[in-house]
């Protein structure tokens, strides 16, 4: 296999892309300089190498805990579960929440294999153990999946102490019409409906 058919297949593979997007890759790189080209092989190469595990809640960083876990600004009551490493980046990025995260790493998915192991629900529940929260917040996405998870999680969760357990509202996004909405999004809007006080 030639060089850039080899670079178009690997690229496929990542999420999102297709042959469109990975070619359009490909031909940029080739469009590119060698001592680009070095910069942006050595950045993937050493990505795992800088990077390191939280051992309190699973977020990947430089360093061990993580920032966010370090901060002694952050609302350490309020811990928030998420499935991945993508649902907390785009928490952080909103700017909207300043609780401590819990990244479970995988999501119950049986048509893909996925589970949560005895270790990621012992890891979960040793970090709930040493914050002792006032609040859980169950973010799991509005999916088949994300629905397996959360009642998984409430389960397993059961055997805790806290205040609160809650799990993000869904429904209809700001600016959307309900004209346009689907049945299950409408059903998730009715549902999650609050009480005017």
């Amino acid at each position: 296999m030639d060089p850039i058919s080899e670079l178009i297949s690997i690229l496929k593979k990542f999420p999102g892309l297709g042959s469109k997007s990975a070619k359009r890759i490909v031909y940029y790189l080739l469009q590119q300089n060698n001592k680009e080209l070095e910069k942006i092989g050595k950045a993937v190469a050493n990505l795992k190498i800088n990077l390191k595990l939280c051992s309190l809640c699973g977020n990947i960083s430089e360093r061990d805990p993580c920032k966010i876990c370090s901060d002694p600004l952050r609302d350490k009551k309020t811990l928030c579960i998420v499935e991945d490493l993508e649902s907390l980046s785009a928490f952080e990025e909103a700017g909207i929440y300043n609780g401590l995260y819990h990244v479970l790493g995988n999501k119950i998915s049986p048509l893909n294999g996925q589970d949560l192991n005895d270790d990621s629900i012992e890891f979960l529940l040793k970090h709930i153990k040493l914050l002792k929260p006032d609040e859980i917040i169950i973010a799991t996405s509005p999916k088949i999946e994300g629905d397996m998870t959360y009642y998984t999680l409430l389960d397993i969760l059961k055997a805790v102490r806290t205040k609160k357990i809650s799990r993000l509202a869904f429904g209809l996004p700001m600016g959307g019409s309900i004209e346009f909405a689907d049945r299950i999004t409408l059903h998730m809007a009715l549902e999650a409906r609050r009480q005017i006080e």
